[in-house]
C-alpha cells in the first residue's frame, strides 16, 4: 500500500506550479482567493477545473501503480516523481497512459467477444411519465434528494460543481437534470456512484451506438434526432452526458423530443450499457471523431 509519505510526495509533485492560498485567511477570504484565482487562470475557471481534475487523476494513477504495479521499485517511483513535476513529464506521462488504455480497451473487447456472446442489459430504470411531461412542460422541480446527494461529495464540492446554481433542476427518481441556456447536463445516481469519471467515454459511446445505428442486426433504430441538438462529454459539467440544443429558449418540440425520446426511452438503455462492464461496444462507435 502507498504510504503517507509517498501520497504527500506525489502531491507535491503534481501540484507544485498551481497557486495556494496564502496560510492565516479566513474562510470567506480563503474562498474569496479560490474564486479570484479560478477566474484569472489562463483559459478561465473550466481550464483550472479541468486542470484538478486531470491532475487528481494522476494521483489516483500514479498511487495505484505505487501499490501494485511497476512504481512498487523505489527507482522507478522517484523517476516517476521527478517527472511529474514538470509540466512536460506530465504530458509524456499522460500519453503513456492514454496509449496503455488504448491497448488494454483492444484486449477488453477481445476477451469480451471470446468468453460470451452479443447480450442487452436491462434498462436502468423506467421513466415515471408524470415527471417526464414536468420536464416537457418545463417545471423545474428545483433541488431535491438526488440533487443534495450529488452536491454533498467531497469530488464535487472540491472542483466547484455547484458554486453557482443552475438555472433550473428537474429532478427525477434516477438522478436529476441541470438546464442552462441551451444545454441539459444529465445526472445518474447509479453512474455517480460508481465514478462519474471512469463512465464519461462509455455513455459518450452509447449514444452513438443509439444514433449512428451501429446497433445490432434486427434492433430497432433509434428516432431521428432533432436538428441542432448536439452532445458532449460531461466532463465540463461533471456530470454523466450533455445535450446541447440549437436555440435558447429551445424548441418545444425538441424539449418534447428531449423529454419522450431520450430520457424515456434512450437513457435507460444508455445508462445500462455503460454500467455493464461486460458491455462492449463497437470499436466503429468508441473511435468516431
Amino acid at each position: 500500500m502507498a504510504s503517507d509519505l509517498d501520497t504527500v510526495r506525489v502531491l507535491r509533485a503534481l501540484f507544485n506550479d498551481l497557486p495556494r492560498a496564502p496560510q492565516g485567511l479566513s474562510h470567506e477570504a480563503t474562498m474569496d482567493w479560490i474564486r479570484r484565482t479560478m477566474t484569472d487562470y489562463p483559459g478561465g475557471d473550466l481550464a483550472y477545473t479541468l486542470e484538478h481534475i486531470t491532475r487528481n487523476s494522476l494521483l489516483d494513477i500514479v498511487l495505484r501503480l505505487r501499490e501494485d504495479g511497476y512504481l512498487k521499485d523505489d527507482a522507478a517511483f522517484d523517476q516517476a516523481v521527478e517527472q511529474l513535476s514538470k509540466p512536460e513529464g506530465r504530458k509524456t506521462f499522460m500519453d503513456w497512459i492514454i496509449n496503455a488504455q488504448k491497448s488494454v480497451d483492444a484486449t477488453a473487447r477481445l476477451l469480451n467477444r471470446a468468453k460470451r456472446a452479443w447480450s442487452e442489459p436491462e434498462p436502468l430504470f423506467v421513466a415515471d411519465p408524470v415527471a417526464v411531461n414536468r420536464f416537457i412542460d418545463d417545471r423545474p422541480t428545483g433541488p431535491g434528494a438526488m440533487f443534495t446527494e450529488f452536491a454533498m461529495r467531497d469530488d464535487v464540492r472540491e472542483v466547484g460543481v455547484f458554486d453557482t446554481e443552475p438555472d433550473a433542476i428537474h429532478e427525477f427518481d434516477w438522478g436529476f437534470i441541470t438546464e442552462e441556456p441551451g444545454a441539459w447536463n444529465v445526472y445518474i445516481a447509479e453512474i455517480w456512484r460508481k465514478g462519474t469519471v471512469g463512465h464519461f467515454d462509455r455513455m459518450l459511446g452509447a449514444w452513438r451506438l443509439e444514433t449512428t445505428h451501429a446497433l445490432p442486426e434486427g434492433q430497432l433504430r433509434a428516432p431521428h434526432v432533432p436538428l441542432g441538438l448536439t452532445e458532449d462529454i460531461g466532463i465540463t459539467r461533471f456530470c454523466a452526458f450533455t445535450l446541447h440544443a440549437k436555440t435558447n429558449p429551445v424548441d418545444p418540440v425538441v424539449r418534447r423530443w428531449v423529454g419522450e425520446v431520450f430520457i424515456t426511452h434512450m437513457l435507460p438503455v444508455m445508462a445500462a450499457r455503460a454500467l455493464d462492464e461486460n458491455y462492449d461496444f463497437p470499436a466503429r462507435v468508441m473511435e468516431l471523431n
